[in-house]
């Protein structure tokens, strides 16, 4: 039972700190609290975190045979158990196995009290929970928080470079406002064997961001090896100057120059209390080589973007010159890592798309997207698709079969369909003289889940949703539409070249089926496939 002390705090948490996920470009409402933004965010967890190390229940614990039945929870992407995941953090291969570490919440449905979430597969696909990889340390740098940051194989043992937060004066801080003030540092952490356990460097590797630059963040390091030396970007910003990839260099992981900023952007103009939320901040970078050139990711304004260009490896400075938005949906922070094939693997934080309230009352938030494949057109378009292992889940396909005119074709379609929402679709079209025009929907809807529409005025780009997608160099080319439908998700990728990450939620204690509906080009179409997906675990808690 709680003391008197500990039921008092828990209300002030419940009232104080019940706030939005960090990095959403648009806050929900907390009911006991008012829209905070994430610099508050920041500010307040950190105060709770200063002033008790307590580590606060949800309000109410929700059982886990509420959580299996959950008919709106994925059954084949990977999240926790139960409570808030976000950002991934440091994918790796290890071993023979492939790690997975993600921002976590073991205490609520809601973000705070951010952890290391740890789960390993053999195939990317196939995940099973592991224990809590970093905790915050009362007294240490990440006494507020272990944020977002990489794992790395140094040797025969893996390091993890991250960011910490704590409370500070504002002559030391990196978020400032005139009323909060908060300290980013890069912390560093060491583990062998099976990475369940962690021995953390007392002190920060960086404590603190280059003497004279007044930068807007500090965080999120993304490091990798060039020969014998180690480098790592760093998500800043410059205020008054827009948002900033901060490059530095060792020879230790320890001890670490800076250099200059690896690329930067240039100033908004946009007033904004959280510099991330007006593009003057750049969170969440990575930064590697793919085919003959480099690439750079980042996030900021809620959406995560990419740029390939040339590394100048004399001078360290990158050079874009090709960019896009990575993902047009509910997709943000992503990381990349090399699987055991040397191929660029993406994943990415699937946000939550439904009031606080619900996700919080659910007992689970997040989902970490599949993972995609990177490689580079010709001309240096960033291209991505879902990894190959994902397909040995595939159940029995379900196929239109063309010939007997279009009523036949109809009478087909309104045949197929996935169930228990739990599916993979994939359609090819040509593209005419005429719109095509397609729906994912369940029987009875009153709406679709996901719209998709192509005009051959626009040749080259895909409407998803309310998102203008580009379909690659080749105005002649058939147009690919995949679609990973997972209980409250769905991935679309569109000719390698667009994605769009929706998030939808039925109504009800059972997962609709999912069919299609073409309501215009049925005559381009030149193929549809359906496959029922196999749970990754009988009660979907990935265990």
């Amino acid at each position: 039972m709680l003391s008197f002390f500990h039921c008092k705090a828990f209300l002030h948490y419940l009232v104080e700190f019940c706030p939005p996920h960090p990095r959403s470009p648009q806050p929900v409402t907390c009911p006991l609290s008012p829209v905070l933004s994430r610099r508050q965010l920041l500010t307040r967890t950190a105060a709770l975190a200063a002033t008790s190390a307590l580590r606060l229940p949800s309000l109410a614990e929700v059982p886990a045979s509420a959580l299996a039945a959950d008919p709106r929870r994925p059954q084949y992407h990977l999240l926790p158990a139960r409570n808030w995941m976000n950002d991934p953090n440091g994918p790796i291969v290890w071993r023979g196995e492939y790690h997975m570490f993600y921002q976590y919440n073991p205490h609520a449905a809601v973000w705070g009290d951010m952890h290391w979430g740890h789960a390993v597969s053999p195939d990317m696909v196939r995940w099973r929970h592991l224990p809590v990889a970093l905790a915050p340390t009362p007294g240490g740098p990440d006494a507020a928080g272990c944020f977002t940051g990489s794992a790395l194989v140094d040797g025969d043992r893996v390091a993890i470079l991250y960011t910490g937060v704590v409370s500070a004066p504002e002559s030391h801080a990196t978020i400032r406002d005139g009323a909060h003030s908060l300290r980013e540092s890069q912390c560093l952490a060491f583990s062998s064997g099976d990475l369940t356990h962690w021995t953390k460097v007392p002190e920060a590797v960086i404590p603190a961001p280059p003497p004279g630059l007044d930068v807007t963040g500090f965080r999120d390091p993304a490091p990798w090896r060039q020969g014998d030396v180690w480098y790592t970007a760093i998500g800043s910003g410059i205020r008054g100057q827009g948002g900033a990839i901060l490059l530095y260099r060792s020879a230790d992981l320890r001890h670490w120059d800076y250099l200059h900023p690896l690329y930067q952007g240039s100033a908004s103009g946009q007033a904004a209390a959280n510099p991330a939320d007006s593009g003057d901040m750049w969170e969440c970078p990575d930064f590697f080589p793919l085919g003959d050139r480099h690439v750079l990711i980042h996030s900021t304004g809620g959406k995560a973007y990419w740029q390939s260009g040339v590394l100048d490896t004399k001078t360290m400075l990158f050079h874009t010159q090709r960019s896009g938005l990575l993902d047009a949906g509910a997709y943000y922070a992503p990381k990349t890592q090399l699987d055991a094939h040397g191929r660029r693997i993406l994943w990415g934080w699937i946000q939550e798309r439904r009031p606080e309230a619900e996700y919080s009352a659910a007992g689970w938030a997040g989902v970490m997207s599949l993972p995609r494949v990177l490689t580079l057109d010709a001309r240096g378009d960033l291209q991505m698709e879902v990894a190959t292992e994902v397909e040995e889940i595939r159940g029995d396909e379900q196929r239109l079969r063309f010939g007997g005119g279009e009523s036949g074709l109809r009478d087909q379609l309104a045949r197929l369909e996935i169930r228990n929402a739990c599916g993979e679709i994939r359609c090819t079209f040509r593209r005419g003289s005429s719109p095509f025009d397609l729906a994912l929907a369940s029987p009875g809807a009153a709406q679709p889940w996901l719209t998709v529409r192509w005009d051959p005025a626009h040749p080259d780009t895909i409407q998803i949703e309310d998102q203008q997608l580009a379909l690659g160099s080749d105005p002649k080319a058939e147009v690919d539409l995949r679609f990973y439908i997972d209980g409250s998700v769905i991935e679309c990728l569109a000719n390698r070249h667009g994605a769009f990450t929706q998030r939808f939620y039925p109504k009800g204690t059972g997962a609709p089926p999912i069919g299609v509906q073409i309501t215009a080009g049925l005559g381009s179409l030149t193929a549809l496939s359906l496959w029922q997906m196999k749970p990754i675990s009988p009660d979907r808690l990935t265990t």
